[in-house]
């Protein structure tokens, strides 16, 4: 498990500069952008180590930077049972 979120991490970092979440979703093709109208906001879905890992991420788009707050990490099967809008395990 540590190593696909190490491989994950080291993609992110080279990802590129990135302005909004499509630019984001587009640099990792195994991913997922969320929308979540309720709440007014968008989460990103990660899917990580050949998808047998999903995170959860909000997100911050900044002038030089793009800020990812983790709200789940957890096997595709505990995804499954989550809701990706409203979960938040590291509250």
């Amino acid at each position: 498990m540590l190593k696909a979120f190490e491989d994950f991490r080291r993609r992110l970092k080279f990802a590129g500069r990135c302005s909004n979440p499509q630019d984001l979703v587009k640099s990792f093709q195994n991913s997922d952008l969320i929308t979540c109208p309720k709440l007014k906001q968008s989460r990103i879905v990660f899917n990580i180590g050949h998808n047998k890992y999903r995170m959860i991420c909000g997100y911050i788009f900044k002038a030089k930077a793009t800020l990812l707050f983790v709200k789940f990490v957890g096997t595709h099967s505990v995804y499954d049972k989550v809701d990706s809008c409203k979960v938040n395990m590291f509250k």
